[in-house]
Formats: C-alpha cells, structure tokens, sequence
C-alpha cells in the first residue's frame, strides 16, 4: 500500500519554536507559572488605530468577497510607500506579492525560485522555517556557519568557499533571527556584490528591519547593491513591527516575472490574504512608526537586562544582542555536568530539564543549527524577564 504521509511532507520538521511555546501554553493551561523565552513575538497588543480600521473594514461587504491573490491594490500601494520610507528601496505594484504572513513569503519564494538540485547557502544560526521549503522543492540548503567569535556574521571567503556550480541562491538576514546579529553595512555591501559577481539570487529577510539597537543599523542589500536588485527578493511582513504575528499578513518583493509566477503559485494554494486582515495591515503601515518606538524602547531595556542576567551565570555566555528581540547564550560550558541530579548532553536536554525542573521555556540551540547555544526572547515583560533568568541561574547554580 505505501506510506501514507508523502516523503516531501514526512521529511518536514515541526518548527521548533512553535513547538516549545505550545509546550509551554499547556503547562500554563494546567495552572503551572511557566515562563517563556520561546515565543518570537511582541507582547504588547496590536494599537488601537489598527485594530479599529479591521473592525471598520468588517462592516463593509466589499471585504466580504474574494479579492485579487497577490493583495489588494490599497495594499500594495501601501507597500510600495512603507518601503520607500524605511528603507529607500523604490518599486512598483506589479513586484509584490501580499502573502499569508512571512513564512507564507519564505514558501513562496522558494517554490518559484528553486528547482530539484539547485543549492541554497544558509547561513547558520538560521531561523528554523528556511530550510523546510528550500528541501520542499528539491534544493539543497547549505550549511555556512558562523559563531560568536564571528558576531554570527558570515564572511565573503565563507559563501565563495561553499559556492559550487549548482548555488542557486543565498538566504541573508539582518537582523537575524535567532542571534539578533547586524551586518554594518560595509559587510553587507560586500556579499551583495559576491552575489551580483556570480549570479546568485539572495534572498533577503527584512522582517525585524525596525528593531535595531544602539548605533546599530539596518540596511537593505538592494539598496547598498543596486545592480543586485534583478536577482533580489525582500521579504518583509507586519507582525514584528506592529505586534501583528496573529493578523498573518507578509510579502514579498521581486522583480516583476518572479512575482508573476508567485501569485500564480498562492492564486492555486491560498489566494488572497484575509481581507480584513490587510485593511489592518494598510492602517499600520500608514499610520507611522511612532508605536514602533515605543515597543522598541522597551525591547532595547529588555535586551540590556537580559544580556547582563545571562552573563552572571557561571558556566553562560552571550553576546549583546544588536537588533530583533532575542538574545543568543551559550551554555556550552555546561554541557556533560551533572545538574540537578541529570547529566545534560547537549541543549535539547537542558531546555527540557529547565523546563521541567523551574518551568521557563526557552529554544535549544540545535533548532538553529547552534547546538550548545540557546534562544530567548526577550519580548517578554520585564518581571517575567527577570524571574526566568533567575530560575534558570537558582538551578545551574545547584550543580
């Protein structure tokens, strides 16, 4: 008879992230205090403004219909402006595709782009999704890691030396997901012009494009390399910027026949982004960043906190974040001592053993490609931040 799951779809692995906030929303259901690192997203509410135009935009049966499958006109004009504003990259409606949040965008871009054998570099520590869709469509994601040492930064010698003549593309993000890594601009102008020498598509995740930190910056590769924006997809979205993860609305920016093909692809899979869902989005996108602000200011608190409380631990390293909202630790140290009566091999087996023992929920390392590493979000309020740090802090000091 045949297995029953495709091997595509059997061979994906369920998203760490979302498999560890879930854990943790049980242990709470249950009436445990737990406290959660894993979440990537902000915990403030999505403003009032927004919220109002999505009740506003329910009241009008035009929002009740099926609407066009790349994103309504409003919507992508709306784009169009946001993205000239922020980051000054100047484009046209018919290079968007509005999508059903940015993992939808990430998909999108894959599936259009990449055909079986075609090499994708990935620069790890990486976010969780990338590597599911890149195998999804039969290319192969290359692994190029890079360590604190390196600030998490991969270099232009690291991409020419795992470039063959089967590399398709390369995912590039900043800021990352999950270090909160920045490349100055010098380093992003350097691999943007690497990929333009070779021909090699990049793909750029500008999703946490506002929330950056101290002097640093973000930069878009397109803009810094314009020659490179022929063979550039900007993916962006909402839900970080706004505190809208659950409006599920992101997109994709490409040039005009990739995008052609792309809303043929979601015209066949979703079609269009719910759409009150997009009135929403068009409100936050027009209505200024001055709430941006504010969630930012409370982020960069929050990672100067967390950055500090994490380094008093004896046996924890980390860096300080520069932008996103996570913090990136290494409890390599600690790897094969005995804690809490329970010799811990690796990440995975101490992300359980915290979880179970003080209840705080944080991502192991190995979800990234990181092991010995963790991530923690710090979207989080500042009790609870301090709370979880030290309940983790209480039970390696046990050892």
């Amino acid at each position: 008879m045949g297995q029953r799951v495709s091997t595509a779809v059997g061979n994906i692995t369920e998203s760490a992230t979302l498999a560890v906030d879930a854990k943790a929303k049980a242990l709470r259901a249950t009436g445990e205090h737990v406290i959660g690192f894993g979440a990537g997203e902000p915990d403030f509410p999505t403003p009032s403004h927004i919220v109002q135009a999505a009740s506003e935009a329910c009241l009008n049966p035009a929002n009740h219909r099926y609407s066009p499958a790349g994103g309504l006109p409003e919507m992508k004009a709306s784009i169009v402006a946001k993205t000239a504003r922020d980051s000054g990259l100047e484009i046209d409606p018919s290079m968007i595709v509005v999508t059903n949040g940015g993992k939808h965008a990430v998909y999108n871009t894959m599936l259009t782009l990449l055909d079986p054998g075609d090499e994708v570099i990935l620069p790890a520590p990486y976010w969780t999704t990338y590597p599911e869709p890149i195998r999804l469509a039969g290319a192969v994601p290359v692994v190029v890691s890079a360590g604190a040492e390196a600030g998490f930064r991969v270099s232009v010698d690291q991409l020419e030396a795992a470039r063959t003549d089967k590399t398709k593309a390369l995912v590039f993000v900043s800021p990352s997901n999950p270090t909160g890594a920045v490349y100055p601009r010098e380093e992003i102008e350097a691999i943007g012009r690497w990929a333009v020498e070779h021909e090699i598509w990049v793909i750029t995740d500008e999703i946490y494009e506002h929330l950056t930190y101290g002097a640093h910056e973000s930069h878009s590769l397109p803009v810094v390399v314009p020659e490179a924006a022929d063979r550039c997809v900007v993916l962006n979205g909402v839900a970080k910027t706004y505190a809208m993860t659950g409006w599920r609305v992101g997109w994709m920016i490409a040039p005009p026949d990739i995008t052609k093909a792309a809303t043929s692809l979601q015209s066949h899979c979703t079609s269009n982004v719910a759409n009150v869902s997009q009135r929403a989005a068009i409100a936050a996108l027009d209505g200024g960043l001055d709430d941006v602000a504010m969630m930012r200011a409370a982020f960069d608190r929050r990672r100067l906190n967390i950055h500090r409380l994490l380094n008093e631990i004896d046996g924890v390293e980390c860096i300080e974040p520069q932008g996103a909202f996570y913090a990136f630790p290494s409890f390599e140290a600690l790897l094969g001592s005995e804690i809490a009566g329970t010799v811990v091999s690796d990440t995975v087996d101490l992300a359980a053993l915290i979880l179970d023992k003080v209840k705080v929920a944080f991502v192991p390392g190995e979800a990234f490609d990181a092991p010995g590493y963790a991530r923690l979000s710090f979207a989080l309020s500042d009790d609870d931040l301090a709370e979880g740090v030290e309940r983790i802090s209480a039970l390696l000091g046990s050892r």
